[in-house]
């Protein structure tokens, strides 16, 4: 049995967007057909007429689920050094607690249209939430360490995590340039590379982590010490941190670098001269949460890499929620059109957690999830824009 819906819009993703559109959908989500209005496939069949733009499921490209239970415990507009110092000191929690939050926050990522998640883990402690959610996740296993001869040790550590997680949808992939030794990137590629997994990394999420890498200054010096890190091995790099860190990974790595709130134009084209894999993530609430700005969008266009959303986590953000973050990428670049931001929060993030197959459009075969975006005006969404799940 097919279900067939019609909206004002019909957006696929993958193709161009139809008026008075027509979607097929078969019982179990499989997209049977996509059709323009009097086409000979749905004459005589009952359609679910609806006002408004169908898309496919939304695909929220980072999120760290292990954290929700941290919602509104860090005031907003902190900096990044002193948020990462508060989510050090408050995150412990009983289990019981973490657990029901994180159970609450799938739910919310479902209920807002959500069908597959990249999320970031640093421990075992979501892998029954995912075994039994109706998302699909990809689950980046972070790992941390700045001192070269703590290299193999993290690794092995990694695995254990790691262990909790489907293989076929998890990576180990390194926290951030400025929380990983070069020792530990080249072990965390050639485990990529091995895998043939993509990985997830924190990138220029403040000004605080260029400085560190241009002249070993400012505020990453007192949270290293705070911490009781030993950093004497770590030299000034005299330029940014992307820079540095990316020769450290094999051309072939698919990157999905998150953030980018502090990368400049400079770092773009450095990543364009190298002829690398490289997603752009934004996560905009969460940038505006912590540090009250965002990326400089335009530049990243203009580089013609693919850009996804993210959440990040209820500790930077109050919701999980893409369509959230898209109202907010066209409050600020009113310029840009939904037909392009709507490729960065479906196709392109289902590309770079792999799973194009199935998500991120709404073509024959797929299983994508449908949704509805209700209160627009033509081919935009407006302040009062919400998402409906359709399937």
């Amino acid at each position: 049995m097919s279900t067939f819906f019609s909206a004002t819009y019909v957006l696929p993703v993958t193709g161009e967007a139809i008026r008075d559109g027509i979607v097929e959908v078969a019982d179990d989500g499989t997209i049977r057909g996509v059709y323009p209005p009097g086409s000979d496939a749905v004459a005589q069949q009952p359609v679910r007429n609806h006002q408004g733009i169908i898309i496919p499921g939304f695909v929220n490209a980072h999120c760290h689920l292990e954290l929700s239970h941290m919602k509104g415990v860090i005031p907003k507009k902190t900096g990044l050094v002193p948020f990462l110092q508060q989510v050090m000191a408050q995150r412990a929690a009983d289990e019981t607690e973490v657990v029901n939050a994180m159970l609450a926050a799938d739910k919310q990522l479902y209920e807002n249209g959500i069908v597959a998640v990249g999320d970031h883990a640093n421990s075992g402690i979501s892998a029954g939430v995912k075994r039994a959610s109706r998302l699909k996740y990809h689950t980046f296993v972070e790992v941390l360490g700045f001192e070269p001869h703590l290299a193999a040790g993290k690794m092995a550590d990694a695995h254990t995590v790691a262990d909790h997680f489907n293989a076929s949808a998890s990576s180990i992939t390194a926290h951030a340039p400025y929380s990983v030794s070069k020792e530990l990137f080249e072990l965390i590629d050639e485990e990529a590379r091995r895998n043939k997994m993509p990985l997830s990394i924190h990138n220029q999420e403040s000004e605080a982590e260029n400085q560190l890498f241009r002249s070993k200054e400012g505020q990453f010096l007192d949270f290293y010490r705070a911490l009781g890190r030993d950093i004497t091995d770590f030299k000034a790099q005299t330029r940014n941190s992307l820079h540095t860190f990316i020769p450290y990974l094999s051309v072939d790595t698919p990157l999905l670098l998150v953030h980018n709130t502090y990368t400049a134009a400079k770092d773009i084209f450095f990543v364009e001269q190298q002829g690398r894999k490289i997603t752009w993530c934004f996560c905009p609430n969460a940038n505006l949460y912590i540090e009250g700005t965002l990326p400089r969008v335009g530049h990243f266009i203009q580089s013609g890499h693919p850009i996804t959303l993210g959440t990040d986590s209820l500790a930077s953000n109050d919701r999980l929620c893409i369509l959230s973050e898209l109202k907010t990428i066209h409050r600020y670049f009113p310029e840009l059109p939904l037909t392009e931001t709507i490729r960065w929060a479906t196709i392109n993030g289902a590309r770079s957690l792999g799973v194009a197959n199935e998500f991120g459009s709404l073509e024959k075969g797929k299983r994508p999830g449908v949704n509805l975006l209700t209160n627009t005006r033509g081919l935009a969404i407006t302040p009062e824009t919400m998402v409906k799940r359709l399937v």
